[in-house]
């Protein structure tokens, strides 16, 4: 685990605040909710492995979304009661980044949306994920 100070060091401003303070990015002006290359997404934070890209869809809201995560687990789920909403806020279960927030108005077969601030991801081309696993 990094420090605070660490994540500073590495992280442009409006990344630190995402995912280590539970910011939102405004809709619409992250890179990757328009985003339709084949590969997968990973932490800022960590490099953990979250999204496929087989599995995102355009929700329409300006924030990327996602049917479910790369695998069982990933994701750590925990109630969000802040601005007077119950939500489910979603993080990274390796360094707790915060990612964004689940909700149950997706796609079938989950009925799951992900949605996830693109300054809490990077994104690793279908065709260069072998160097990610090496």
């Amino acid at each position: 685990m990094k420090s605070e100070e660490d994540y500073k060091r590495v992280l442009t401003e409006l990344e630190f605040q995402v995912t280590r303070k539970k910011a939102t990015e405004p809709a619409f002006s992250g890179c990757y909710w328009e985003h339709d290359v084949p590969g997968i997404y990973m932490c800022k934070c960590c490099s953990a492995k979250l999204f496929n890209s087989q599995d995102k869809f355009n929700s329409g809201t300006g924030w990327p979304s996602y049917s479910r995560e790369i695998s069982k687990g990933v994701i750590k789920e925990r109630i969000d009661k802040e601005y007077g909403m119950v939500r489910i806020e979603i993080l990274c279960n390796m360094c707790n980044a915060h990612l964004g927030h689940v909700f149950p108005d997706g796609p079938k077969p989950t009925g799951l949306r992900y949605c996830v601030n693109s300054a809490s991801l990077n994104f690793v081309p279908k065709n260069k994920i072998n160097e990610v696993n090496s």
